[in-house]
């Protein structure tokens, strides 16, 4: 019976947080002796498998990729994301194999054939792939993604869009819109809450007509441009739009110059990510820049030495890059500590 003792089980018999079990049962720092010893009693007397703290060495890593990012215009985010998980392996001996999935690709009988040790999981998953791969026991971490009860690494997406959103008003404009993805995305949502928490901080109303979300079942070019579209069709179009990434911010740019439009004069533009592809449009594109190969990284280190019995969320940070899509030569940003001009 002791064998199928968990941390959580200790917590809830010594009233301290789970997270506090974890650290005294591996001897870190950061508590005092005696809460230390008695979390260690507590265990031995649950019957608790000490065995369980002894870490197998790790040799293999799966990273997987959801099918609907194996795409051209998600591969600028994602292909870095996998080269520093590459890299972070490397450092530490260990094999990384990738792959490509979907719910119907018989994800669950592929794991056991790269007999990984555990597993990272970039962009968006189903919660029931998710659940399938938690039960094949090895460790689990999320990247660009976040689920209750699952570790994961993002970067913060909701100070992005806050910071987009308040450079656009910032820069004098007023009516700010909003061109998303699926908000089943976390990393989309969270943009969201950022671009309506700035409207509110400098007491705009949000205008629900505003937001274009890009139709379902289009690829990102289509979607993109159609919502571009919609928001310059408005009785009052935008005069800034904030774009959930770097892709769709060029398509949008492309439709605004194909109206008639002159970027940033008659609209600016902003995107998120900083892809490569960022400064190569019509102008260069005002961004959030994510550190993408060490998102990539931090999923592995988190991986490695994170507590598997205790979600975590690491929160990367972001960096707001002005380019010409939002600014003419004679603007200066308000703080020159805060923003950066490239």
């Amino acid at each position: 019976m002791g064998t199928n003792i968990t941390i959580r089980d200790i917590a809830r018999v010594a009233g301290v947080s789970a997270g506090t079990i974890s650290r005294a049962l591996k001897n870190e720092p950061g508590l005092t002796e005696v809460t230390r010893q008695m979390v260690v009693e507590t265990a031995r007397n649950l019957g608790y498998d000490f065995c369980k703290l002894r870490t197998k060495r790790v040799r293999r890593l799966t990273f997987l990729l959801h099918r609907q990012h194996d795409t051209a215009a998600a591969s600028p985010f994602y292909s870095p994301v996998l080269h520093g998980a590459e890299e972070a392996c490397r450092k530490q001996g260990i094999v990384l194999s990738s792959l490509a999935v979907r719910p119907a690709d018989g994800l669950i009988d592929q794991i056991p054939l790269h007999a990984t040790d555990g597993i990272v999981c970039a962009g968006f998953f189903e919660p029931e792939m998710l659940g399938a791969l938690r039960a094949t026991g090895k460790p689990l971490v999320l990247i660009d993604m976040q689920l209750r009860g699952y570790s994961s690494v993002n970067p913060d997406n909701m100070m992005g869009g806050y910071l987009a959103t308040k450079h656009l008003i910032d820069t004098g404009r007023t009516r700010v819109g909003f061109i998303s993805g699926p908000m089943s995305h976390y990393s989309i949502c969270k943009r969201a809450f950022g671009y309506r928490q700035a409207l509110f901080r400098e007491g705009i109303l949000a205008d629900p007509a505003l937001e274009a979300c890009m139709p379902d079942g289009v690829d990102l070019e289509t979607g993109a441009w159609e919502a571009m579209e919609q928001l310059l069709d408005l009785p009052e179009p935008p005069d800034a739009v904030f774009c959930y990434n770097d892709s769709a911010a060029l398509v949008a740019m492309r439709c605004c110059l194909a109206r008639g439009l002159k970027v940033p004069h008659d609209i600016a533009i902003v995107g998120f990510d900083d892809i490569s592809n960022a400064m190569l449009g019509h102008r260069p594109l005002t961004t959030l820049r994510i550190d993408k190969k060490a998102l990539g990284a931090l999923g592995v280190e988190l991986l490695l030495n994170g507590p598997h019995d205790v979600p975590v969320e690491k929160i990367s940070p972001v960096e707001l890059i002005i380019r010409a899509s939002t600014v003419i030569d004679s603007w200066r940003p308000k703080n020159l500590v805060t923003f950066k001009r490239t």
